[in-house]
């Protein structure tokens, strides 16, 4: 599972739908809906908000905001609590710094087309966010 703290503006097609798949089963496993990832470190930044429901609602809003740009429909029934803009959350930008590497690295295999767009850009973080100074979260598997 990977919830990018980055934008998902620079995210390919495929890592658009499996970002908005892979939070989708965050939002179940922070609802209670299912039993597995319980441990996952990428939903430990949402429980540690004042409301994880709210704030992973606004990270898929987010998602699906882009992927409205794009053309893409993204069901948006399927988020508990559509709060985009109501939350924000912190992130480092060591954190944000290693999530673009590891996606560079990423779109040079599976979308070189991609990769090329970014290379010279500077990452944006996901609207959900606010970058700080600091270090790779503690969380991040490095």
């Amino acid at each position: 599972m990977r919830i990018w703290s980055l934008h998902p503006r620079h995210l390919d097609a495929k890592g658009l739908v499996a970002c908005w798949r892979e939070t989708l089963l965050a939002q179940a496993v922070l609802a209670g809906r299912t039993k597995g990832y319980q441990h996952h470190p990428q939903l430990t930044r949402f429980r540690a908000a004042a409301d994880p429901l709210a704030s992973v609602g606004a990270y898929l809003s987010g998602v699906a905001d882009e992927a409205t740009a794009r053309g893409y429909r993204f069901d948006r029934s399927r988020i508990d609590h559509d709060a985009e803009g109501s939350a924000s959350m912190l992130v480092t930008q060591g954190q944000l710094d290693y999530e673009w590497e590891h996606l560079m690295a990423k779109l040079t295999q599976r979308s070189p087309a991609d990769a090329e767009r970014w290379r010279d850009a500077v990452p944006q973080p996901h609207p959900l966010f606010r970058v700080v100074p600091g270090p790779i979260e503690p969380w991040e598997r490095a």
